[in-house]
């Protein structure tokens, strides 16, 4: 597993060459925003012991295969951690993949394995995780969640952008790199998703897929605008 350290407290670790997870550091010791795919769990637990900190909390932006497929693997190897995913999100990993009447004008897609790790805290919008602040982030899926550390700007945005393959709001295809928009929810809710993540104004962003950004706006508004572009033209097909 690749890792990049980016600022002070956030280490990207990279499995397959495309599948990301963070380390972020904090007083007490670690937290890891998402478990990657099978597997990764003896990698993600050798980069914190050689990070000399324990991890003590596992983070979720969404419940996808690729993002929770080492959770129980790394839950079992961590008994205290505190494990953490959105309100929303959190019936997808229970393996209730149902959608509510609101969410229903769009099908959801991609994977979503059924665990065995039950959360012991459930994040909603505004929430704070340590130093990092819970974003709702629809749109890749119903209840995705980002994380913002208050720290230094820095954005873990979950799969609402991508930048392997080209940088994009989710949805959007990009032929090197297709699938976050494959497993994509809403296109239209992962537009607004973007604005209000553009709106924070990070000093970087990690996405799930891709390089970690440094000084990201004005790769995020081109990305927005391509997004914008596409669903005018899927709401003026459907006219």
């Amino acid at each position: 597993m690749q890792r990049n350290q980016h600022g002070e407290y956030m280490l990207q670790l990279t499995q397959l060459w495309s599948m990301n997870c963070y380390l972020v550091r904090e007083d007490d010791g670690l937290t890891l925003i998402d478990a990657g795919m099978a597997g990764a769990a003896p990698a993600i637990l050798a980069a914190a012991q050689d990070l000399g900190a324990p991890i003590r909390r596992i983070v979720l932006t969404h419940a996808h295969m690729d993002h929770v497929g080492s959770l129980d693997a790394l839950a079992a190897a961590l008994p205290e951690a505190t494990v953490a995913i959105g309100t929303r999100e959190a019936r997808f990993l229970a393996g209730d993949l149902s959608l509510d009447p609101s969410e229903s004008y769009a099908r959801l897609r991609g994977g979503f394995p059924k665990v065995v790790t039950r959360p012991g805290l459930l994040l909603n919008d505004g929430d704070r995780v340590g130093s990092l602040r819970a974003v709702a982030a629809p749109g890749h899926t119903p209840g995705q969640m980002a994380f913002f550390d208050t720290r230094d700007g820095s954005l873990i945005a979950g799969d609402s952008f991508q930048t392997l393959g080209g940088m994009a709001v989710a949805g959007v295809m990009r032929p090197l790199f297709p699938l976050p928009a494959l497993a994509t929810w809403s296109l239209q809710a992962a537009l607004e998703t973007a604005h209000r993540l553009r709106d924070l104004g990070p000093s970087r962003m990690g996405v799930g897929h891709g390089r970690v950004l440094e000084a990201p706006a004005a790769a995020m508004d081109a990305a927005i605008m391509q997004a914008e572009a596409r669903v005018r033209g899927v709401v003026s097909s459907g006219s």
